[in-house]
């Protein structure tokens, strides 16, 4: 089998976001034409890609993540600002997404409290 290899998202010419014109099965060869447009998660780079594989993994313990990639907890901190910066997500929703990491660092919430209030910021999307 071929390499699959991850597509590009911004036209290499005047870079606006690309579309995708043609979807083709592997398994059978039966391919859809027309216009369809990538979700927001197309744009993240692989490093970004990984960093949210094991944020999710570690149900969103950034203490954990630190661990598993190596990294200091600010530098997972930014990584993580970066991603929903990248995700198109409100400048608001960043800084309260910021207030609520920094709680959960100095202690003044539990992990579960952090995840309610993260996925109550990201039902409001």
């Amino acid at each position: 089998m071929k390499e699959i290899r991850t597509f590009p998202v911004l036209c290499p010419v005047c870079g606006e976001e690309l579309t995708v014109s043609e979807l083709t099965c592997s398994s059978c060869g039966t391919t859809m034409r027309g216009i369809f447009r990538m979700n927001e998660f197309a744009r993240l780079s692989e490093e970004q890609v990984r960093f949210l594989r094991v944020f999710l993994k570690s149900r969103g313990n950034l203490s954990e993540v630190q661990k598993v990639l190596g990294i200091s907890y600010p530098t997972a901190k930014s990584r993580l600002d970066e991603i929903v910066k990248v995700l198109g997500y409100e400048e608001e929703d960043q800084s309260d997404l910021s207030e609520v990491l920094d709680k959960l660092e100095r202690r003044e919430i539990t992990e579960e409290e952090a995840l309610k209030l993260v996925k109550g910021m990201l039902r409001r999307k």
